[in-house]
């Protein structure tokens, strides 16, 4: 039989793990919001995002904003909403589109990830500036 102290540990290391995540995506939408007021004020304009279905197939979505990353997979708003582009779509996704909905944004891009594009979430947003910045 398991102690309830067992699963008393248990619960509150599940209950620190998801404070964690919600004081790290805190911190990263302040990132992204001063990313978005710089946008603005560089009059960088947000363009219609395409999302990446799991066949590898590009698709228009609801959204506009510009990416952060080479492989587009993850976006801004213009209004501080983060969003994964990689998604699933039924079967009329080509000729419909997608909606996309919202992440908590990470501080780090890609933990975990094999793809080869992971870092600071400043970083990525910086080269996004810079990017949208030169033609």
């Amino acid at each position: 039989m398991v102690s309830s102290s067992r699963h008393e540990d248990a619960r509150r290391r599940q209950e620190m793990a998801a404070a964690a995540l919600r004081n790290e995506s805190i911190a990263a939408q302040v990132l992204v919001d001063e990313f978005v007021a710089t946008a603005a004020e560089r009059g960088l304009r947000p363009e219609p995002l395409r999302a990446l279905l799991m066949d590898g197939t590009r698709v228009k979505s609801d959204q506009v904003g510009w990416y952060i990353n080479k492989a587009q997979t993850l976006a801004i708003g213009p209004d501080g909403r983060f969003f994964q582009m990689l998604t699933t779509g039924g079967r009329f996704a080509r000729f419909t589109g997608v909606k996309l909905s919202p992440s908590p944004p990470p501080l780090v891009v890609g933990r975990g990830g094999r793809d080869g594009e992971t870092g600071d979430l400043k970083d990525f947003l910086e080269r996004t500036l810079l990017a949208y910045a030169t033609p």
